[in-house]
């Protein structure tokens, strides 16, 4: 290991960095604005794939500013399609559980140990909740019904919902114990609830990345979602060859928005998402592909439903 010892560079300074490594830079002021707004180290990472591959960072000839500010747009307005979608899913999520545990097991079910795996820290949980509760810039209704009711101490199932995290309510439905429970939730959207835990799991971990205005069209992710053995009636075509063959699809973002695509049509059979997803492709024609795990005939596969819209464009 060495001492990190690069001297900080100034915005002028970074642009003349990147024109000796060969981006042509054909705005001054404009480029100068972004890197005021963006950062020259987080576009950076959006200048890679305009790269040679070498030490040096030298670009491909031809490759320009404005390549690079395009894939940062269209890496943004994708995480924001995502939020969307993801945003609907885990707002289904949280009602089928209120739903289903407060029916099964009364208002206040996620205070009762026995319907959660024993190895569940529903300890730590029930503490996030105390805290959510109590502080000081807590929803009006957790502020009612702390001056309306002293017992229980903590507020019922259908409230406590709006205040988890998905992250939280995605753990909480994989730790339930009782099959009834789960297979009630898990119904909804006819998949087995092992396969939709992973599946949550992941898309709650996806959502983190937005959220959190990180990179995500050519991400490697860590969870890998499960593969139903018995697939949906409506299933996408996950073996159609990639333009780059060392990439394993299974982990790029791809497979997610395919989950996203199953889980939101059973939530809105009349959704429009996979449209806006088909027309910010579109509207980026140089992004690549494979880097997404998507193949660059994505769209004729059956399981998106394009094909009527293709016969009118033509």
């Amino acid at each position: 290991m060495t001492i990190f010892n690069k001297p900080p560079l100034s915005i002028d300074e970074h642009m003349r960095q990147w024109t000796n490594r060969g981006l042509l830079i054909n705005d001054l002021p404009r480029t100068r604005h972004y890197l005021s707004v963006i950062s020259y180290y987080r576009l950076s990472a959006y200048t890679l794939p305009f790269q040679l591959g070498n030490p040096e960072h030298h670009f491909i000839a031809g490759s320009t500013f404005d390549d690079v500010l395009d894939l940062y747009i269209f890496d943004r307005q994708l995480r924001l399609l995502m939020l969307d979608a993801i945003e609907r899913i885990e707002v289904a999520l949280r009602a089928r559980m209120t739903n289903v545990l407060a029916e099964n097991h009364g208002s206040h079910a996620y205070l009762k140990k026995d319907i959660f795996d024993t190895r569940y820290q529903l300890e730590w949980l029930l503490e996030q909740i105390r805290k959510k509760c109590t502080d000081s810039q807590a929803e009006t209704f957790l502020k009612h019904y702390r001056a309306k009711y002293s017992q229980p101490e903590l507020p019922p199932i259908w409230m406590v919902m709006e205040i988890l995290t998905f992250k939280e309510v995605s753990v909480l439905f994989s730790q339930l114990r009782i099959r009834k429970d789960k297979q009630a939730i898990a119904s909804f959207w006819g998949l087995p609830d092992t396969v939709l835990k992973s599946w949550f799991r992941a898309l709650s971990d996806l959502r983190n990345i937005c959220a959190h205005h990180a990179r995500t069209w050519n991400r490697e992710f860590g969870s890998r979602p499960v593969v139903p053995r018995k697939k949906p009636d409506r299933w996408p075509n996950l073996d159609r060859p990639l333009s780059d063959s060392r990439i394993d699809p299974t982990r790029r973002l791809y497979f997610f928005l395919t989950l996203i695509e199953i889980l939101l049509k059973k939530i809105n059979p009349g959704t429009s998402w996979h449209e806006r997803l088909l027309d910010l492709l579109e509207s980026h024609p140089k992004i690549s592909k494979a880097h997404m795990g998507m193949p660059e005939n994505w769209a004729d596969d059956p399981f998106w439903g394009f094909q009527d819209r293709k016969r009118v464009n033509l």
